[in-house]
């Protein structure tokens, strides 16, 4: 179902570089601008700084004392932000050599972290990865295996169920979490397209017909996908039916979350096409706002 004719998001905030990580949190959202190095949030009424993090800032979540957790991106590790300094909290370099990625994070303060997965970042080769878990101390592990450029990720309300967006498989896949935080049960939670067995960045672009990247869950169980090559943001039942859609013009969104007081404002990532654009050369990154029937999954 497409929401042709119905409500467009509205433009939000403009000029950044790259917005990714959106977190909804105590009433404000936060989120990363890469190329700035900034964290920041946006309360309603205007945009903030909340923090500089070298290395470009990526995943965003919380621990369980309401600390802010940041992916720094280069730098390969999870920074601490508890409204004053900005302190080590997990390096992830022994387990990944290219980029670190996006991050979901659990109410104990639990967070999974992915990465690009490149082989070969000249050549833009990808290759299978990993995702690890980091507990509440900072100890990261190897949580899973396998994946092609694991991205966006989303907990279910129990905890008990891991969805990781792997962009150049063109798929969701869904894990069970166990209460140490293992992973288990890998399966195919919607399919949008069939990757080939050795595929790099171009490739994929070309040939994936869509590259899901940020999720949002609701409280119907669908996800909003960010589609890295498209222009807008398709709701997705498990299995793969389209539930619903919500376009953003000339731009591609990349990330999204539900926020908002009653949980039905879907905040849109958007920026021109990473492939075909030096991102960190302009300015044209927007955050857009539009209301949806069903809230934020609790």
């Amino acid at each position: 179902m497409r929401r042709d004719g119905q409500a467009q998001p509205a433009e939000v905030a403009s000029g950044y570089s790259f917005l990714e990580g959106p977190r909804w949190r105590d009433g404000a959202l936060y989120l990363s601008d890469f190329h700035t190095d900034r964290v920041l949030r946006y309360d309603g009424r205007g945009v903030t700084a909340v923090c500089a993090v070298a290395g470009q800032p990526s995943g965003l979540g919380f621990d369980a004392a309401g600390n802010l957790l940041v992916v720094s991106m280069m730098e390969r590790r999870i920074l601490r932000w508890d409204g004053n300094t900005l302190a080590a909290h997990a390096d992830l370099s022994g387990y990944f050599s290219g980029p670190a990625n996006d991050m979901t994070v659990a109410s104990s303060g639990r967070a999974y972290v992915s990465n690009l997965g490149l082989v070969d970042p000249g050549r833009m080769l990808i290759e299978p990865t990993c995702l690890v878990v980091v507990d509440p101390a900072g100890v990261p592990a190897v949580a899973a295996e396998g994946l092609f450029f694991p991205n966006g990720m989303a907990l279910t309300p129990d905890e008990g169920t891991l969805l990781v967006a792997e962009t150049y498989a063109a798929r969701i896949r869904a894990y069970d979490v166990a209460a140490d935080g293992a992973l288990s049960g890998p399966r195919i939670w919607a399919q949008f397209g069939e990757p080939a067995e050795s595929l790099d960045l171009i490739a994929g672009s070309q040939t994936l017909p869509v590259l899901p990247d940020g999720l949002a869950l609701d409280a119907e169980g669908c996800l909003w996908v960010g589609d890295a090559k498209g222009r807008g943001i398709q709701r997705v039942a498990e299995g793969g039916a389209v539930r619903d859609y919500v376009g953003t013009g000339d731009l591609t969104c990349y990330a999204a979350a539900l926020g908002g007081p009653d949980g039905r404002t879907l905040y849109l990532c958007c920026a021109p096409e990473i492939n075909k654009h030096d991102l960190s050369a302009m300015r044209a990154a927007k955050l857009l706002a539009v209301r949806v029937e069903v809230p934020a999954a609790r």
